[in-house]
């Protein structure tokens, strides 16, 4: 969705638009579901996506139907975001879970990339920041609740580790047990440049008679 995947190997396809969503979906599905994973690079740049999705969604109701005419409320406020008292971020979230539910159609494991950003948040009548999602206000805690697994990536020397640990400083944490304040080695980078990954202690599906699936 950020248009950079392009020194990366492998199946992938860019998606300008929910339009193009739509439309790898559709392909997905004539498909026959083929994919056991799909990763989506990022919910960040998805929920800017999301936008005009939120005005196609308003203007087909009685409050909106003016939204797109001459003269009508997108050329007043512009932005759907722009609508008095916060009532379009209200759009902005119903489109991005139909969004995401459909996405998660398409294969049965769903990894959602994304930025971070210094949040403020307040405990026991202090404040701190820690990094958390970069994404709006209570779009933000619903992805969160409807993940089963939030993980921190960062490289360590010659390894990128995903950590699930739940701290004051990063907001991440994880339901099954296996990841629930683990931290895990996602790969390692060998002396002849090759790399050593190691996802099947994220999906334990992956292993097979104790030894991971190629």
């Amino acid at each position: 969705l950020e248009n950079g995947s392009d020194y990366v190997r492998g199946m992938k396809v860019k998606a300008n638009s929910i339009d193009d969503i739509k439309i790898i979906g559709k392909k997905i599905k004539e498909a026959g579901y083929p994919y056991k994973f799909v990763v989506v690079d990022t919910i960040t740049a998805l929920e800017e996506k999301c936008i005009d999705y939120a005005e196609e969604l308003y203007s087909k109701t009685p409050l909106g139907k003016y939204w797109f005419t001459e003269g009508g409320d997108k050329e007043k406020h512009g932005n759907i975001l722009s609508l008095p008292k916060g009532a379009g971020y209200f759009w902005l979230r119903e489109a991005y879970v139909k969004v995401t539910n459909y996405i998660k159609t398409w294969a049965p494991h769903i990894i959602f990339l994304g930025h971070v950003k210094d949040a403020e948040l307040g405990k026991e009548g202090g404040e701190f920041n820690a990094l958390d999602l970069d994404m709006t206000g209570k779009l933000k805690r619903m992805a969160a609740g409807k993940s089963q697994a939030i993980g921190y990536l960062y490289r360590k020397g010659n390894q990128n580790i995903l950590s699930f640990l739940t701290s004051d400083k990063v907001i991440c944490g994880a339901r099954p047990e296996h990841l629930s304040n683990k931290q895990i080695v996602l790969s390692e980078k060998q002396d002849d440049g090759s790399y050593v990954f190691h996802w099947d202690q994220i999906y334990l599906k992956l292993k097979k008679n104790g030894k991971e699936r190629k």
